[in-house]
């Protein structure tokens, strides 16, 4: 099995070179998508031993991923592992999460914070809280219980790894809960794999009670209104005529 980690980065200068230090004494290639940074990101990656890609514009995790995966699947990786660029997941975990995958013969393990056996991740009580029902909805498409739906640490082999490279959630949160769902759809196995993860480096912390409902209700929201989209689109394409 030949293994790739796929970090998407803007602007993530501060973390993303000693990420893919980790990641290449880990024996993991890494191939980091630029997506439309305006710092040294590149420049940075590019030193640490990384293959980058540079977007001329920001696409956004899903659209940067996509790059990614269809980097992998035509460089003929069996694996592609997405990690993040800003410290949050562990490199010396890769192996942990691709060996998880194998064993149980899936198409996509997810690394957990939240499963027997990962460490300790704060997470407030309202986050959680919408956790839980993206969690459930996840779980209806993929007939699977993922507790950590909105994990982005995960290890993905073909076949299903080229479908994400044809088709894959750009959309707001698409690269976690959206991908479940779409996997689901797909027929693949996904599993889930306890991880330990750093609390998030970059970024702004979680909302309160309040801001975390609203956050799961624009989510649910986007993502009823992705599939009627999608569904809409295969209509449309199997009803024309064949020529």
């Amino acid at each position: 099995m030949r293994v790739i980690a796929v970090l998407p980065a803007f602007n993530e200068q501060g973390s993303v070179g000693d990420v893919v230090r980790g990641l290449v004494g880990e024996g993991i290639p890494a191939c980091v998508i630029d997506d439309g940074s305006s710092d040294a990101t590149a420049r940075r990656a590019r030193e640490a031993g990384a293959t980058v890609l540079s977007l001329p514009i920001n696409l956004g995790v899903g659209g940067a991923l996509r790059c990614g995966f269809r980097w992998a699947v035509e460089a003929g990786y069996d694996v592609a592992v997405q990690v993040d660029a800003d410290g949050q997941h562990d490199p010396s975990e890769v192996r942990l999460l691709v060996d998880g995958l194998l064993a149980q013969d899936a198409d996509m393990a997810v690394g957990s914070r939240f499963v027997a056996g990962s460490g300790a991740y704060p997470v407030s009580r309202g986050r959680r809280l919408g956790m839980r029902v993206l969690e459930r909805r996840a779980a209806a498409a993929t007939g699977t219980r993922i507790i950590d739906a909105t994990s982005g640490f995960r290890a993905i082999r073909r076949p299903l790894l080229e479908r994400f490279a044809d088709d894959y959630p750009v959309e707001y949160l698409g690269d976690t809960v959206e991908a479940l769902i779409l996997a689901g759809q797909f027929g693949a196995t996904v599993v889930e794999i306890p991880v330990r993860m750093a609390e998030r480096q970059h970024g702004e912390p979680s909302a309160g009670f309040l801001g975390s409902v609203w956050y799961v209700a624009r989510v649910m929201l986007a993502i009823e209104l992705m599939h009627r989209r999608r569904a809409r689109t295969v209509a449309l394409r199997d009803a024309e005529p064949m020529t």
